[in-house]
């Protein structure tokens, strides 16, 4: 089943992220003020990003990765620009020149993990590439 995770900007500039199955409906239900919560009082509302996923629990999984995100790095998800998460994702965030390979890797079990490779051939044993920020882009 196809699901979305959307990211809305707020009256106040706060951003809201959430996830549904169907988009339009509840994107008109954030529009219309019709749920109390985090929306209701912060419209009017404007969708900024949303992203396609093949099931409910990866929109899930992105919606609650984006949630723990910085206001930077939400941000540069807006402008689609993916080389600069991994630069964003780091403590203390200073820029750099030095681009590095960003991976998100699944276990056996199933937990995804993420972090910065410079390559594949040292990521540990039972971990195996699931997703490159470059595909990022189709999940538009």
């Amino acid at each position: 089943m196809t699901a979305w995770t959307y990211l809305l900007l707020c009256a106040d500039g706060s951003y809201y992220c959430g996830c549904t199955t169907n988009l339009e409906q509840r994107l008109a239900q954030h529009v219309a003020g019709s749920h109390d919560g985090y929306t209701s009082t912060r419209r009017p509302l404007k969708t900024v990003w949303v992203g396609e996923f093949q099931t409910v629990l990866d929109a899930i999984d992105m919606e609650r990765r984006i949630k723990r995100w910085s206001r930077l790095k939400k941000e540069a998800l807006i402008r689609r620009d993916y080389g600069s998460l991994p630069e964003l994702s780091k403590r203390g965030f200073r820029p750099s020149n030095q681009p590095k390979t960003f991976v998100i890797l699944r276990s056996r079990r199933s937990r995804r993990l993420e972090g910065r490779f410079d390559s594949l051939r040292g990521s540990r044993r039972g971990l195996r590439p699931l997703l490159t920020m470059t595909t990022l882009g189709a999940l538009r």
